[in-house]
């Protein structure tokens, strides 16, 4: 085997480089799943520079990437274009270049791994090790939690939610899921080592189980619809099905204990009967799988025996299949009802829940519909290139009905119809489209380890699709960077496209040609520089200038001078965002200084000329100097732009009724309101 992955290596260089990013992809995966600009913006940088080190010292030349591939990077980066572009007509022109910024760095994750090929044992060592450092850190995570006191437990599992270590507990339970997957498809090829198989087959277990920690419904609906995509799509079903049966198995023997934490039980000692189900199910699940796997190598058995095995496997997973079809029917009951409930509790948010028993089966209600009302209104009132990348905000605060003010959509597919329209849709599609069709080609190439690999990549990036088409998943770039890679991997797997017949050069046009080929050579490699610089610009302004806005909110109470410098600095290395002179505006008021708060809610509003927040509190800088006129139309424009928001609908009542606003108690409120959301 070592010989073969030494060889493997010569012949794909690229898959070091590849390492590296993987490597980045498990830190990011430890603090909030690579969310704040400050994480994922170095780690942009740090791919780029690998995709560039790989086209300077391994080369890369057209012919060599397949056509679906090269369709999909083609489409990708027209994505990604459009995403700048959308800046133009954003209403929050910041926010719209860290979307952009965002896209550019999926985009440069699947070409890192795309454009390059990869043999089975390369392209194994890769998702391998990938996913055995995320079995690793869900173990350290359970010992974590087991290990913390009552008082450290209400910030790792608060309200039974497993949020550590991504702070959002949906977020979690897909940064274990997307690696469960790829785990228990690896498991199953006789391909690898028997100790391998036990060893990933056990951390399936431990993946599924630390995942349910986070109550995550999402995760709870994903999962057949998974079930399906594998069984449907994915060749050695029989293999699969005997691999979940112990896999599901030792799942099921630990989840009551699981799911107790998630019922008002979050104590050191229900965690710990919790984390102790999970490892030993994990264990004897690991073990069961090891020896099945050792047994199997050996090839001790004929082919009449082996024959007879996989159709009684397939026999007894039809029987399991036409149980737990005919089991769901009679759990769920009336059918016509049970899906009229669903509906009603979507459409009716939180309130429709049921007030007792689990979470996970107390019913579909969230703010989701809410959200995506006001997503399909907005595309449908700007239908062709949409509002602007990461611009979601500012349309639900104006139309929205819950309590929420959320930043995105809450799905990757409404995500790119209402930022970037059809335009963005169509791009988007044929991209991914292009990549899957990629990916598809390697399940069925000649290599059979590198099929293997192929589909639990793919099972990978399905899983991150799936669940993230109900879910904020692409803000996520601990999320979406893995979801990226794995795809790019099946497709580096796909068979090499034949290349065209080269014509016979008619005598003397050899050194014209080659004069040609040299300076269009020459011509793309400064166009790569250009475009590299470029990259590197953008990637690097936005992730400097939160440095330096989280510099100055750490210091500002004790050198307010130094956190006002900082702030002036992060506002020049982002021209567009309005943050800088939100936080210097809120610095002053904390002060006193209004005479500063209001220049700078001013020069925010320049940048964010509807910006809530500043113009709430101009508008009461402005009442309590006098300035009634002024205070009215600032406080009504408030209104205008968040109808919701108590605070500013009582400020302009207050103006009208002819008293003033009072700057102090109007922040001690919002300071409260900010306390109780969190």
């Amino acid at each position: 085997m070592s010989t073969k992955l030494s060889a493997a290596l010569r012949g794909a260089p690229a898959t070091v480089p590849a390492l590296a990013a993987l490597a980045l992809f498990v830190v990011w995966a430890t603090d909030q799943a690579g969310y704040p600009v400050t994480h994922w913006g170095a780690g942009g940088l740090i791919v780029l520079a690998l995709l560039v080190g790989c086209l300077g010292i391994v080369g890369l030349r057209a012919s060599d990437v397949p056509t679906p591939v090269r369709v999909a990077l083609g489409c990708l980066a027209g994505y990604a274009a459009l995403s700048y572009l959308s800046i133009l007509w954003a209403a929050v022109p910041g926010d719209a270049w860290e979307g952009a910024n965002r896209t550019l760095l999926y985009l440069l994750v699947f070409a890192l791994f795309a454009c390059w090929r990869q043999r089975g044992e390369s392209a194994l060592l890769l998702l391998g090790a990938w996913t055995l450092a995320m079995i690793a850190l869900a173990a350290f995570v359970a010992l974590h939690l087991d290990a913390a006191s009552t008082a450290g437990l209400e910030h790792l599992i608060p309200g039974g939610r497993l949020v550590y270590p991504s702070g959002y507990a949906n977020a979690n339970a897909a940064q274990w899921l997307m690696a469960f997957w790829p785990a228990l498809l690896l498991a199953r090829s006789s391909r690898l080592p028997w100790g391998l198989r036990g060893v990933l087959a056990g951390g399936a277990v431990l993946l599924a189980e630390v995942a349910l920690l986070s109550q995550s419904r999402g995760s709870l609906y994903a999962t057949p619809v998974m079930l399906v995509l594998v069984f449907a799509l994915l060749p050695g079903r029989t293999r699969t099905f005997a691999l979940l049966v112990p896999v599901v198995a030792g799942v099921g023997a630990a989840a009551p204990a699981v799911l107790r934490v998630g019922e008002d039980h979050v104590t050191p000692a229900a965690i710990h009967t919790a984390v102790t189900a999970m490892l030993v199910a994990a264990v004897v699940v690991g073990l069961i799988v090891a020896v099945g796997s050792a047994i199997e190598s050996r090839r001790a058995f004929s082919e009449t025996f082996i024959r007879r095995t996989r159709r009684g496997v397939g026999a007894i997973a039809i029987a399991s299949l036409v149980a737990v079809l005919a089991g769901g029917w009679v759990a769920a009951g009336d059918p016509v009802a049970r899906v009229k409930h669903g509906w009603d509790t979507f459409k009716g948010g939180y309130a429709a829940n049921a007030t007792t028993g689990n979470r996970l089966t107390s019913g579909l209600g969230s703010n989701r519909y809410d959200f995506y009302r006001v997503a399909l209104d907005e595309f449908a009132a700007h239908p062709l290139l949409g509002i602007g990348a990461d611009n979601f905000q500012q349309p639900y605060l104006a139309h929205g009905r819950s309590s929420e003010t959320p930043h995105y959509p809450h799905s990757v597919e409404l995500r790119t119809l209402t930022e970037t329209g059809l335009a963005g849709a169509l791009l988007a599609l044929a991209g991914l489209g292009a990549g899957l069709l990629a990916g598809w080609r390697a399940l069925r190439g000649p290599d059979a380890l590198g099929a293997a690999v192929a589909a639990a990549a793919l099972s990978g990036f399905a899983y991150w699709a799936v669940h993230g088409s109900f879910d904020w998943f692409w803000e996520f770039a601990g999320l979406g960077a893995p979801a990226f890679a794995l795809l790019g991997l099946a497709c580096a797997l796909a068979p090499a496209s034949r290349p065209p017949p080269a014509a016979e050069a008619p005598p003397g046009s050899q050194e014209p040609d080659g004069r040609r080929r040299a300076s269009g050579r020459r011509l793309a490699i400064g166009v790569g520089l250009l475009g590299g610089l470029a990259a590197a610009a953008s990637l690097a302004a936005p992730w400097l200038s939160q440095l330096e806005v989280h510099s100055a909110g750490r210091i500002w109470s004790t050198a307010p001078r130094t956190a006002y410098a900082r702030l002036d600095e992060a506002a020049r290395l982002n021209p567009l965002s309005d943050e800088p002179y939100l936080l210097a505006g809120s610095i002053a008021l904390r002060f006193g200084d209004l005479n500063r708060a209001d220049h700078e809610f001013r020069l925010a509003l320049q940048r964010t000329p509807s910006d809530p927040y500043a113009t709430l509190e101009r508008g009461a800088i402005a009442s309590s100097r006098g300035e009634r006129g002024a205070a009215l139309l600032l406080l009504a424009q408030a209104v205008r732009v968040n109808p919701r928001d108590r605070l500013a609908r009582e400020a302009l009542h207050v103006v009208r009724e002819g008293r003033r606003v009072s700057v102090e108690a109007l922040n001690r409120s919002i300071l409260i309101k900010a306390q109780q959301f969190a």
